[in-house]
């Protein structure tokens, strides 16, 4: 999961945010490599669910598994865990 560091920021010369001008204090984000291991894990999934299927509409759809994997495999905790 991506670590999301908000930190309150002023514009060095007075004159506000550098993109849209406004005077107010603005929020800089700083995402960690969480996107990294999203995608390794993807493309394991992927190769894991089409080396097993036996025609390409089974392999199209072992793709679309392995996009939302991490939607299987949270709700089976919870599941286990009892929540």
């Amino acid at each position: 999961m991506e670590e999301v560091i908000v930190e309150e920021v002023t514009a060095r010369d007075g004159n506000g945010c550098a993109d849209c001008g406004s005077r107010m204090k603005w929020r800089k984000m700083h995402k960690r490599g969480g996107g990294m291991l999203y995608f390794l894990g993807f493309i394991g999934a992927a190769v894991y669910y089409v080396q097993g299927a036996p025609t390409f509409w089974a392999g199209v759809v072992g793709v679309l598994k392995a996009a939302v994997w991490p939607a299987f495999l949270v709700y089976h905790l919870l599941s286990y865990l009892g929540v």
